[in-house]
């Protein structure tokens, strides 16, 4: 009972309090008698809710531009004295470099600037400086960008930004060519089952024009009808990463077969035009490759491995910061507006000065200092607003983002500079070389300072043949320089003192970057306790073989650069190299970022390269005796991604193909 009682003790309050407030309710004017009363009650105001002032985000002022990319890069040694082009890329469009903003590329007398003019491409996003005349050989140059401003903000530069490369003594003879395109090429084609919604890419094998890339025609899609054809599309070109982007206006149909191309007016900075798949070299021709459509992609993309790692310690001053992706990502995307380092906090710093380059192939993303960090100091990185190539925004996985790392006090070891010989295929010293089959290319330079008139047989450039038959030919997409004279040509009647005088330096500066790489010179290598790097996979660093001998037979050898680009490989040995065996290639593969030109083999003697013909060998090969490649009469082809320097041997290629890497 006294529960019940508890419960409606407030009953006679609320009776009141419920017939006031009906009784408020009645009458007008808000004035009501109350049981005969005489007075009026004022009814109750209603409530008025405070006042909530708006929530106003905070107004964030824009960032001043940056410059994201450049060619040459900084640092570069052995540019062409014919790369007349100097690019800058930077974060947003940018006005016209005039008036208080300027773009300059300079050098120390005797030599005499350029006075070459600024251009803007279609985009407004990439800078070239155009010489009038060739560089100056084996001088340093600094290129500076100053005051240009955004065309969007008015906002200028926040500092000048400069930076230096040097020349070697050679032009660029060697037309650029396709390395790699997104949809990927496939022979025969066409690739399926690609997004509809996706950029399609082209990554060529050295720096481009861009004017010539985004000039209207250069880079096309079409397809059959019912399609509309051709594609409409914005066609941009990413200096960092080497590589042309068409974004169509719309999303492609499904189920449909697209053919892309590229056309001859694509050229590279020296002005070569595109060795295309359409007609053998020397011959100048488009690049042509085809895939069908299915489904657009939803699928975000992910950073899978990041180089230092988060929480990394003992970090090089030197090392640049990379991020590997899930799949092929939108270069534009990755620049150092969205990939940034900064001396951690509280406060965080200013973001540092660089460039930030993306490996297409590799889906390695870098970003490179313009100076060596700092010691014992913790960085943080951060990548925000990367996309993929079907627009999708990046997304949390299962790498932080961002990450941090702490330097040491040294240095890694960098990669062994070549000097003039950086844009050789093939050195053959001072014995010369020999090519037997009709496939060989040699996508770079030939050389040799042998001087009899049968140091050099079985190739040809676009001037001179040298002693060629119909079973033996081979290309140098490139220039040859000899010491000695050609069978046809230009160089049929004497020696030319110039091509011989080149062949001399390079072989000279072979020589130097073999030295650098002894042990004598670079001591500390891994002595792994066996000959036999088949079936390995190792990390970047220096091995030396206490047995003399290196050999890659049985199983592949794979080189896993562990996400940092810049990765550095050199292995040592005071006698032979043999990769494959009797009637078995073998090749050597590179993972997470590793990267050909960072690959270097040191041999005592000489070096013997799938003498059964086929497989893929990589890296700069410098043997002090010869170097051999498959053996006459074999039809597969042996590649190398690389450079093969034989000192004081001859080199012999059947149906071999050199790739010279970009720098």
């Amino acid at each position: 009972m006294k529960k019940f009682e508890r419960f409606y003790k407030p009953l006679p309050w609320l009776s009141a309090l419920a017939l006031t407030a009906l009784l408020a309710g009645c009458g007008g004017g808000g004035q009501a008698p109350i049981l005969g009363a005489g007075g009026a009650v004022q009814a109750p105001a209603p409530a008025v809710p405070p006042v909530v002032p708006p929530v106003i985000p905070p107004v964030v002022p824009p960032a001043p531009p940056t410059v994201t990319a450049v060619a040459p890069l900084h640092n570069a040694t052995g540019v062409p004295v014919n790369n007349t082009l100097i690019t800058a890329a930077f974060s947003e469009p940018m006005a016209a470099i005039t008036g208080g903003a300027s773009f300059t590329v300079t050098c120390a007398a005797p030599c005499v600037s350029p006075a070459g003019t600024v251009t803007l491409d279609s985009t407004n996003r990439v800078a070239t400086f155009a010489s009038p005349t060739d560089l100056t050989a084996a001088t340093q140059y600094t290129a500076t960008v100053t005051g240009a401003t955004s065309l969007a903000s008015g906002l200028a530069l926040a500092a000048p930004y400069v930076w230096r490369f040097t020349t070697g003594i050679t032009s660029d003879t060697t037309r650029p060519s396709v390395i790699y395109t997104v949809p990927v090429t496939t022979i025969p084609g066409p690739t399926a089952n690609v997004a509809a919604n996706t950029a399609i890419t082209a990554t060529f094998s050295e720096a481009m024009a861009p004017a010539s890339i985004t000039a209207s025609g250069t880079f096309a899609l079409t397809c059959a009808a019912p399609c509309v054809s051709p594609v409409s599309g914005v066609v941009t070109y990413d200096v960092g990463s080497k590589t042309a982007i068409f974004r169509p206006n719309a999303v492609l149909d499904n189920g449909t077969t697209y053919t892309g191309t590229i056309t001859t007016a694509a050229t590279d900075v020296a002005g070569n035009a595109l060795a295309g798949n359409q007609a053998p070299l020397p011959a100048a021709s488009n690049y042509v490759w085809q895939f069908t459509t299915t489904t657009p992609d939803t699928t975000p993309p992910t950073i899978v491995l990041e180089n230092p790692a988060d929480q990394a310690t003992n970090v090089a001053l030197n090392t640049p910061v990379n991020a590997t992706f899930s799949e092929a990502m939108d270069p534009l995307t990755l620049t150092t507006a969205n990939f940034s380092l900064q001396v951690s906090g509280p406060p965080i710093g200013t973001p540092l000065t660089g460039a930030v380059s993306y490996n297409p192939q590799t889906l390695v993303a870098s970003f490179t200092p313009a100076s060596d960090l700092l010691a014992n100091t913790t960085y943080t990185a951060t990548i925000t607003g990367a996309k993929d190539l079907a627009g999708n925004a990046l997304a949390p996985g299962s790498m932080p983002n961002p990450w941090t790392f702490t330097t040491g006090s040294g240095l890694a070891p960098g990669a062994v500079s070549l000097g003039s010989a950086s844009t050789f295929g093939n050195l053959g010293g001072t014995a010369g070389t020999t090519n037997q089959g009709i496939n060989t290319v040699i996508n770079g330079d030939l050389g040799t300072t042998a001087t009899t008139t049968t140091s050099v047989t079985g190739f040809h450039d676009a001037l001179d043949i040298y002693t060629e038959t119909g079973s033996n030919i081979g290309t140098v997409n490139g220039k040859i320089y000899t010491c000695t004279t050609s069978t046809t040509g230009p160089t049929a009647v004497t020696v030319n003192p110039t091509s011989c005088n080149i062949a001399t330096q390079a072989l000279s500066d072979a020589q130097t970057a073999y030295n650098k790489l002894t042990p004598a010179q670079l001591p500390g290598g891994l002595d792994l306790g066996t000959d036999q790097l088949g079936g390995l996979t190792l990390a970047p660093g220096i091995y030396q073989s206490a047995l003399g001998s290196y050999q890659i037979t049985g199983s592949n050898l794979v080189l896993d650069g562990q996400g940092n680009a810049n990765a550095v490989w050199v292995f040592q040995m005071a006698s032979t190299l043999t990769v494959g065996g009797p009637g078995l290639p073998m090749s050597v593969q590179l993972i997470n970022g590793a990267q050909a030109k960072n690959v270097f083999w040191q041999v005592g003697s000489s070096a013997t390269i799938n003498a059964a013909g086929g497989g893929t060998m990589v890296g700069n090969i410098l043997a002090y005796a010869g170097v051999a490649f498959s053996t006459a009469g074999n039809a597969a082809l042996v590649t190398l991604n690389g450079r093969a320097v034989g000192l004081n041997a001859s080199l012999t290629m059947t149906n071999t193909v050199i790739n010279v890497p970009a720098p």
